[in-house]
């Protein structure tokens, strides 16, 4: 699961409000609200908050595990090793 609470960091790091990004920087109110629900936002909105806040991929987001994903690794590491 793709989160963005280094994202929210990274805004008060840099004093960049959302307000200022959807009223400054054009960014929309949706892809704003995604972000906070850890949803689907595409790359390009990746890129441009990567742009607007002159920061790095991982200071915008993080992958974490959740449990279906890990339930999948595991079948597949148990499927390599019989292999």
């Amino acid at each position: 699961m793709i989160i963005y609470e280094p994202l929210w960091q990274t805004m008060k790091q840099k004093k960049i409000t959302q307000y200022r990004l959807i009223n400054y920087f054009g960014v929309s109110p949706g892809q704003i609200s995604r972000l906070r629900k850890n949803e689907y936002v595409s790359t390009h909105t990746i890129g441009m908050l990567c742009t607007i806040l002159d920061c790095s991929v991982q200071e915008i987001m993080e992958f974490r595990m959740d449990d279906s994903e890990y339930k999948l690794s595991s079948e597949r590491l148990k499927k390599n090793k019989k292999e």
